[in-house]
């Protein structure tokens, strides 16, 4: 029997889909309906003047239909019917008496159908009964016909039967809901979990965020008959959101100045209007000098002035307290300052938010009029939060509610002290950055690098002698820069002149190095792009300095797997290199024009050193003779490395011995020297391969990538190790193209290394919950300890390191 017609949402009720027959005492049929000769397929001519046993499958016997004809009571259950093919039809039926007559009226239906039936019914009761789930069921006007929504359910939101959304809810959220709901009943598609805003048009401010999913009703056609929206009350999960969006935001705006006053705007700019509606932050008077402020106990004066301000409702309150404004004593009503009571000690040690009560602000005060300078107008809600860090209270922040009508709770304390905090760090970097600032000495501090480093590429000793016995500190650095792939970067350099401003020079010079290399840039261009810097430092600098705005400098890369070292001059003193059998040669450098010039190129030299060479920069100060001879002084100074820099000598003891011999007498000019002992990877320690731009050659990648790893005995690292070259060669098949080139370099790092012929720079970024795709250089991120990306004369190198737990390259051959 066809009953409705079938959708994938369950069979829907429908009295044409009931089967029904009239029957006698004697339990005869009389008459047949269509839907009963439909579902047995039997016709009225066949069934009727029979009893209505015969319709039963065989061996099927029910006590409801024996007992008709001796009882009026109604019966009902379960059977099984035969159909004209022989198949058996479960059925659940009802026999009831048809009065004054003699005669029963029987109902069948698929049992199926009937259990459908019977469990919609019931889900719908029970839905209906929730009360922390909203149901409103809407006709195809969107008027309310059947809900469970009550005022005490949602804290106030009630939904009558009979009325329009826009009778309840705001106009423009109401607006916002019936558009959706309108396109869930004309294309079908449901609504799943919308967090749409609710606001309350009897009660001002009062609001809720609900979490909406809707769906179509239909009849048996399929035809739309209204719309089911289910919703919950999504308003605490919404502010949870909210405050850890602050959050966030705080951490990313709160620290980006070093001064102490931006860094306190930065805060209330965060919290309004976000938290509250006006904050201030007042700062301890010591504080916005760069020093530290005094103790709350054991004497010093507190002194706080208003900091910044902030208001979402206006221009700062003329009422209040004005920024910049020195706040003045707060007392307690014993005459005790607030900042010393008890309670106030305890809450700064646990970095703790207050909430306070306004009403109750000038009772704790010694001069009640002061309240005026502190309490806003219309605020009913306020927190106060000290900036705690370092041991140090540096001043406090306050947020208050005038606008917003929900009262501070202990969620938002927490909130606050926990930017409070973050802000606290902040505001003592700045005061800190402050003090430094002022203290000319601090870039002297930070002339030249550690004396000795020893990285796998190579053992360095750097050596300085100040001009005039150390009373002439100027320009002249040098500089050991690790670089990815094991490789390092040696510099020398001497800027023109002497004095704190070739100082300053040298300090910008030498940072500038440093941030060019982490670029990786080849030697040459590295150059040109710090005779640039040059150029624009003498535009910028005062006329009376210009002089000082020049400089020379040699940047050299070696590279301890190929054992090359790319060498480019800047009008600088050419290297020499000592050979592990005592050879020494002054080396071939094409020298470029010195730093500033402009105009003139750069030219790369690339020579190989064997492990255990030793070369050595330097500055001319360490050759230059009262008597002007150049060449007899770079003869001296290759005479005493040839017999000082054997192996197994200690390059600082040789460095040392080349000053000493310089003489007693204070040098007209800075010497820097720059020693380093070269190593090589060992080729057992190195793996390559090639592949073509294909994605199936990433199992390939990966496979000889985890049987390089258990060669090495390196297992622990395969998953972190697989998962990199995995996603590198990946973005090469991708975006690069072949031929793609992978290579493992093993000391105490892992380096895994992928080069494709593309300039493409490759891009860390975050990607959206709906991306596809960009999350494969956030990963390789998360598994190195960092990764990067180089150029070569054709292509791009994207290297990844790992830290080993154990060195096994053995720093190399040397």
């Amino acid at each position: 029997m066809s009953v409705s017609t079938a959708h994938a949402g369950g069979q829907r009720f429908s009295f044409a889909g009931i089967a029904a027959a009239v029957l006698d005492s004697e339990g005869t049929v009389l008459r047949w309906s269509q839907e009963a000769a439909e579902l047995l397929d039997r016709t009225a001519e066949e069934v009727c003047g029979r009893p209505v046993r015969a319709l039963l499958a065989e061996a099927t016997e029910h006590a409801g239909w024996a007992r008709l004809g001796r009882t009026t009571t109604p019966a009902a259950g379960q059977t099984v019917l035969r159909h004209r093919s022989g198949n058996a039809i479960e059925v659940a039926f009802r026999v009831l008496p048809l009065a004054p007559s003699a005669e029963f009226l029987l109902l069948a239906a698929p049992t199926r159908h009937v259990t459908d039936w019977e469990q919609s019914a019931a889900f719908l009761h029970a839905l209906l009964a929730q009360d922390r789930i909203g149901v409103g069921i809407h006709d195809t006007d969107l008027t309310v016909v059947r809900t469970n929504v009550t005022p005490d359910m949602f804290g106030g939101l009630a939904l009558p039967v009979g009325t329009r959304l826009r009778e309840v809810i705001a106009a423009e959220d109401a607006e916002d809901v019936e558009a959706a709901l309108h396109q869930v009943l004309d294309t079908g598609v449901p609504l799943i979990d919308r967090e749409q805003r609710v606001r309350s048009p009897h009660v001002p401010g009062r609001q809720w965020t609900i979490s909406l999913s809707a769906f179509r009703m239909e009849d048996a056609k399929g035809g739309p008959t209204g719309v089911a929206a289910v919703f919950t009350d999504a308003t605490e999960y919404q502010q949870a959101r909210d405050r850890v969006d602050l959050s966030h935001e705080a951490a990313l705006r709160i620290g980006a100045s070093l001064d102490v006053k931006r860094t306190a705007q930065d805060l209330v700019d965060v919290l309004v209007p976000p938290l509250g509606d006006l904050a201030y932050v007042s700062l301890a008077e010591a504080v916005l000098e760069g020093e530290e402020p005094p103790k709350l106990v054991g004497g010093g004066q507190w002194l706080m002035h208003r900091a910044a301000v902030a208001s979402a409702t206006g221009p700062w309150p003329a009422a209040l307290l004005q920024p910049g404004a020195a706040v003045p004593p707060l007392l307690s009503a014993e005459g005790v300052p607030l900042m010393l009571s008890t309670a106030a000690l305890r809450d700064v040690q646990d970095v703790r938010a207050v909430l306070l009560d306004p009403a109750k602000v000038p009772a704790m005060l010694a001069d009640p009029t002061q309240h005026r300078l502190f309490v806003p107008e219309g605020g009913h809600s306020a927190m106060w939060a000290p900036l705690f860090a370092r041991g140090l209270v540096l001043g406090s922040v306050t947020v208050w509610r005038t606008e917003q009508p929900e009262p501070f709770d202990e969620a938002d304390a927490d909130l606050l002290a926990e930017i409070a905090s973050r802000a606290a760090l902040s505001v003592d970097n700045a005061r800190r950055y402050t003090r430094e600032h002022r203290a000319n000495i601090a870039l002297q501090q930070r002339l030249l690098p550690p004396a000795t480093t020893d990285t796998p590429a190579a053992e360095t000793a750097g050596l300085y002698r100040p001009a005039g016995g150390g009373a002439g500190i100027s320009g002249d650095w040098y500089d050991v820069i690790p670089l990815p792939s094991l490789r390092v970067a040696l510099v020398v350099g001497d800027v023109v002149g002497h004095g704190l401003h070739a100082t300053a020079t040298m300090g910008r010079l030498r940072t500038a190095v440093r941030t060019l290399a982490d670029l990786e840039l080849d030697p040459t261009e590295l150059l040109t792009h710090l005779d640039d810097l040059v150029q624009q430092l003498a535009d910028e600098s005062d006329p009376d300095h210009e002089a000082t705005i020049g400089a020379t400098c040699l940047y050299a890369v070696y590279d301890p797997v190929s054992r090359h070292c790319a060498l480019a001059s800047a009008g600088h003193p050419p290297p020499i290199a000592v050979r592990p059998d005592g050879t020494v040669k002054v080396l071939d450098v094409s020298p470029g024009p010195p730093l500033g010039v402009g105009g003139m190129p750069f030219e790369t030299t690339t020579i190989e050193l064997e492990p255990g060479s030793v070369l050595a920069l330097y500055t001319d100060g360490l050759i230059e003779r009262d008597d002007g001879d150049i060449d007899g002084g770079l003869r001296w100074l290759t005479d005493h490395l040839a017999a000082l820099a054997g192996p197994g000598r200690a390059l600082e003891d040789t460095g040392r011995v080349l000053l000493d011999d310089l003489g007693d007498a204070p040098p007209r000019d800075d010497a820097a020297c720059l020693l380093a002992r070269t190593r090589a990877v060992p080729a057992q320690s190195t793996v390559s391969w090639e592949f073509p731009a294909d994605p199936a050659v990433v199992a390939e990648a990966r496979e000889a990538t985890a049987r390089q790893l258990a060669a090495w005995g390196l297992d622990e690292l395969a998953f972190s190790t697989e998962l990199i070259v995995s996603e590198l060669v990946t973005n090469a098949v991708r975006y690069g193209g072949g031929p793609i080139g992978l290579r493992l370099i093993r000391d105490n790092v892992l380096v895994c290394e992928v080069t494709d012929p593309s300039n493409t720079q490759p891009r860390l970024r975050r990607a959206r919950w709906s991306d596809e795709g960009g999350r494969g250089l956030f990963l390789v991120a998360q598994l190195s300890t960092r990764w990067g990306s180089r150029y070569g004369q054709s292509g791009k190198t994207i290297w990844a390191e790992q830290c080993l737990t154990t060195a096994v390259g053995l720093h190399t051959e040397a």
